[in-house]
């Protein structure tokens, strides 16, 4: 009778792994390295982007501060020679539809279109040219509009900001909407975005179009009682200059 054959449990060591889960493992730790790298890079690049976005806003804030003091020289060393200094004219305004459509002709109705203010309390900003001066004149009936200042058009973009995106209001929560749809004309964040529409720098019509028009709130407080008056006349009509950023304030 031949002697039992010794039998030896294989270790861990010992055991064959098959090829094809060889093959799953390799591949599993291939894109994992590649998904940490590229995480690596993500973060790199946003670290970057934030040191620019921070330099451009310090840059922008001292244009504002420098603009101002000029001013205040201006008017200082006009006030010394017993002149008036005469401030250029403001490039920018704000309107706001105020009023609905009823007995409206077709003509304002279609600049209404045009300036997209569709819905009561819609407001835009519109660069100050012949042509839409004269616009604003034919629908001045409808609309309240004035002369925003730098705190009127950060609140109204970083509170009540919207971006169209494939022809869809998206809210502007995050830099990389406006670089992604902006980022070719040189505006990558919410400070250049600002700094665009208030110096009405050279890609207005595009950083403006982006913008989808403000859904203001009815100001607290409400109209003036001869609401559909002209603003000189004690109601909320037509131009009221540097009045509007009062305006905004209780409508945002």
């Amino acid at each position: 009778m031949a002697p039992p054959t010794s039998t030896t449990v294989p270790t861990k060591d010992h055991v064959l792994v098959p090829e094809t889960l060889l093959k799953k493992r390799k591949s599993q730790e291939k894109a994992r390295a590649e998904k940490t790298a590229e995480l690596e890079q993500k973060k790199k690049s946003n670290k970057e982007k934030r040191q620019v976005i921070f330099k451009r806003a310090e840059k922008y804030i001292t244009e504002y501060r420098d603009a101002e003091r000029e001013k205040v020289r201006l008017a200082r060393l006009a006030k010394q020679e017993g002149a008036f200094h005469v401030e250029a004219e403001d490039k920018l305004v704000f309107v706001i539809r105020i009023k609905g459509i009823n007995k409206i002709a077709p003509k304002p109705r279609k600049i209404l279109q045009l300036l997209r203010l569709l819905q009561i309390n819609n407001g835009v900003f519109v660069k100050v040219t012949k042509a839409t001066a004269e616009m604003i004149k034919i629908v001045e009936p409808w609309v309240a509009y004035g002369y925003p200042n730098l705190k009127s058009i950060k609140e109204l973009i970083y509170k009540r900001g919207y971006g169209k995106v494939n022809k869809q209001r998206v809210p502007l929560t995050d830099n990389a909407i406006i670089e992604e749809n902006l980022g070719q004309y040189g505006i990558v964040c919410m400070e250049d975005l600002v700094h665009e529409i208030y110096t009405v720098g050279p890609n207005f019509k595009q950083a403006s179009n982006f913008l989808w028009p403000f859904k203001l709130s009815n100001p607290n407080g409400g109209f003036r009682p001869r609401k559909f008056k002209h603003f000189i006349e004690g109601g909320d009509l037509g131009n009221r200059e540097d009045k509007i950023n009062a305006l905004i304030r209780r409508m945002n």
